[in-house]
């Protein structure tokens, strides 16, 4: 694989479309109840290893690492029993897909990547899915996730931002590999982590309804394989359309911080 299809649905197998199609609407029923879908063999195993490939050899050389470590004062500053305060903490290495001036955005859209994360047939899934009229905007993003990467509890809520504060939708497009041994994604029902999927899959595809609290644990290579191991993520963000007669507010730019 040289390039990625312009079309996200060209990514798929014929049975891959057919269940995001969701024609009966489980997917759909599932998002609601459970704030998350993870749905596992959309993708043929040999198009997301090829897919895996191409975003190692092409666009690993933009990333950069997100690092933010729990603070000392964390446990320093507390002056009483059970007063724990987390922040966002992370590490894993990341592109925003915003610029088009930024080397990651050029090498992105040079592999096809950009125009697959905005096409029409992604964005008709998470409509589909979402069950309400998304913004024409998108960001866009992608993660890399070596041995020991992990992304700590968080909810991605963005009160301050007034389109997002109300939720919005996350797609995930999730490339494994085979030498890692486990990754696991967990996230929060009814005020506790219940839910917990490992998303380590060739071809993943996970569907959020944010904002949530959910973690990525550390990813776990196999034994002798942590210079090969690695998860690639490559997502797409959509807010609501505005409701008739609102004024649209700016261009999404993105996540502020890492995501899962």
């Amino acid at each position: 694989m040289d390039r990625f299809p312009t079309e996200f649905s060209a990514l798929l197998t014929s049975r891959g479309r057919s269940i995001l199609a969701d024609r009966r609407g489980v997917l759909a029923r599932a998002l609601d109840a459970d704030r998350l879908v993870y749905i596992e063999g959309a993708i043929a195993r040999d198009t997301a290893m090829a897919a895996h490939d191409l975003l190692e050899r092409q666009l690993r050389p933009c990333l950069v690492p997100l690092v933010r470590a729990i603070p000392p004062e964390a446990i320093a500053n507390q002056t009483r029993n059970h007063q724990e305060r987390l922040i966002k903490v992370a590490r894993q290495e990341t592109a925003y897909l915003e610029r088009r001036s930024s080397r990651a955005w050029k090498a992105a859209d040079r592999i096809g990547l950009i125009a697959m994360l905005q096409s029409e047939s992604l964005r008709n899934l998470a409509q589909r899915l979402s069950g309400r009229p998304l913004d024409r905007r998108s960001g866009q993003q992608v993660l890399r996730y070596g041995p020991g990467d992990y992304v700590g509890p968080h909810t991605d809520h963005y009160p301050e931002d007034p389109r997002a504060a109300g939720g919005y939708l996350d797609v995930h497009v999730s490339f494994g590999h085979p030498d890692v041994r486990h990754h696991y994604l967990v996230w929060a029902l009814d005020g506790h982590f219940t839910r917990m999927v490992d998303v380590n899959r060739p071809g993943g595809i996970a569907i959020y309804r944010l904002p949530f609290w959910h973690y990525t644990t550390p990813l776990v290579a196999r034994v002798g394989r942590e210079a090969t191991a690695s998860r690639w993520v490559a997502l797409a963000t959509y807010r609501f359309a505005p409701a008739a007669g609102r004024p649209r507010a700016h261009a999404f730019g993105g996540k502020v911080g890492p995501s899962s």
